[in-house]
C-alpha cells in the first residue's frame, strides 16, 4: 500500500497569520498520526513564513513514524537538517515571491549545489529525495547524484484542464515512475493532490508515497485532522490496484 505523508505547513500558516501560539503544528502531527498518517512532512523555508525552527525540533522529538523535512539547498537550512536528522530530507526549489512551490527542482541546472547538499545530508545518514518534474533528464540527473528517492511534482497534473490534458500529465507520471524504478530510485509524488484527483495516481505502479497537505488541512478545518487523514487513507486504499481486504 502507498504511504501517506501529511504535510502540516498550512496549520502553521494559520498560526503565523496572527503570530500566535495556536494552532500548533506539533499537535496537528499527533492527530494526523492517530488518523493513520504514515509520516509527517514540513517545509522549513528560508523566510520562515509558516514552519518555524521550534516546530522542526519538536516534531523530531514527537513524530513516531517518518519525518520528512523539505528544504532548499541553503547552508543555514541544511545545517538545521543536520542537527535535527529527519528520516528524509526533500530538496525543493524555493522563491520568496511564490505562494507555494512552483514546479520541480531543476537538477541539471543546479548540479553543484544539489550535489553538495545531497552529499552532506547522506553523510549524516539522512535519506535524500529530490522534488522534480517527471522529466527523463531530471530523473537521470537525480540518479547520477545518488539521491535515494525522487518526488514528482503533481501540480501539472492537478491543475490540468480537460480529459486530454489530464491523461497526458498522468502518462508523464507513469513513464517517469517506470524510468525511476528502473534506475533503482524510490518514487514519491505530491503537490495539489486532493480526495478526487488522487484516485488515478494511486493506481500508478511503483509509487511508494504521496505527500498531501493543503487538501487534508482544508478538510481538517471542517471535520478535524484525524478524520480528514482517515478519509484520505480510505480513498487511497479503495483505489489502490490490490486493496487490502
Amino acid at each position: 500500500m502507498i504511504r501517506l505523508g501529511v504535510n502540516i505547513d498550512h496549520v502553521a500558516t494559520v498560526r503565523q497569520a496572527r503570530r500566535a501560539n495556536e494552532p500548533d503544528p506539533v499537535a496537528a502531527a499527533v492527530l494526523a498520526t492517530l488518523g493513520g498518517a504514515d509520516g509527517i512532512t514540513v517545509h522549513l523555508r528560508e523566510d520562515r513564513r509558516h514552519i518555524q525552527d521550534r516546530d522542526v525540533y519538536l516534531l523530531r522529538e514527537t513524530v513516531t513514524t517518518r519525518l520528512n523535512l523539505e528544504l532548499a539547498a541553503y547552508d543555514e537550512i541544511i545545517a538545521i537538517a543536520l542537527k535535527v536528522k529527519p528520516d528524509e530530507a526533500t530538496l525543493v526549489p524555493e522563491k520568496r515571491q511564490e505562494l507555494t512551490t512552483e514546479g520541480g527542482l531543476d537538477v541539471t541546472a543546479n548540479v553543484a549545489s544539489v550535489s553538495a547538499a545531497t552529499e552532506r545530508l547522506k553523510a549524516a545518514g539522512i535519506h535524500v529525495s529530490l522534488f522534480i518534474d517527471p522529466d527523463p533528464r531530471q530523473i537521470d540527473a537525480a540518479h547520477r547524484l545518488k539521491a535515494d528517492a525522487i518526488e514528482f511534482q503533481t501540480a501539472s497534473y492537478s491543475e490540468a484542464k480537460g480529459e486530454t490534458a489530464v491523461a497526458r500529465e498522468l502518462e508523464k507520471l507513469r513513464s517517469g515512475t517506470a524510468q525511476a524504478v528502473g534506475l533503482g530510485l524510490h518514487v514519491h509524488m505530491g503537490h495539489g493532490l486532493n480526495y478526487w484527483n488522487v484516485q488515478p495516481v494511486v493506481r500508478i505502479a511503483g509509487v511508494e508515497e504521496l505527500n498531501i497537505g493543503h487538501s487534508i488541512v482544508s478538510r481538517a478545518v471542517l471535520v478535524g485532522m484525524d478524520r480528514a487523514v482517515r478519509e484520505m487513507k480510505q480513498v487511497m486504499q479503495e483505489h489502490y490496484p490490490n486493496p487490502r481486504k
